[in-house]
């Protein structure tokens, strides 16, 4: 599992919205950032993905540099992997993150699943 340094969390935490319903939590050494329980963006290694509808998924993996995000035997569904080029370019790369927001955004919250005793 590749793991971000610490210039790739920073760089990731500059692009997440400020916005009072994220947060953004670790996950398996690298980060995520959720609205209403859902991830909407996500951080593994140096590859920052965001969660899309099918029509924009499409219209992203067209752009040179996109590409499935998360492992690459077995990339998260729904979610890609922002161009590098974009990720350098803050206010393309918030122009996706912000569809991103708004498309998991209206998705219901996740509910917790109580635990279950042993």
């Amino acid at each position: 599992m590749p793991k971000p340094t610490e210039v790739d969390k920073e760089k990731f935490r500059s692009l997440v919205p400020d916005d009072p319903r994220v947060e953004v939590k670790p996950m398996f050494g690298n980060l995520g950032a959720f609205v209403n329980g859902n991830m909407f963006m996500g951080l593994f290694g140096s590859a920052i993905g965001v969660k899309l509808n099918e029509a924009d998924s499409r219209f992203l993996l067209a752009e040179p540099g996109a590409a499935p995000f998360g492992p690459p035997e077995r990339p998260m569904g729904g979610y890609v992997s922002l161009p590098p080029v974009l990720i350098a370019d803050s206010y393309r790369a918030e122009i996706w993150i912000a569809k991103s927001l708004d498309y998991v955004g209206a998705m219901p919250p996740k509910v917790k699943r109580p635990k279950r005793k042993r």
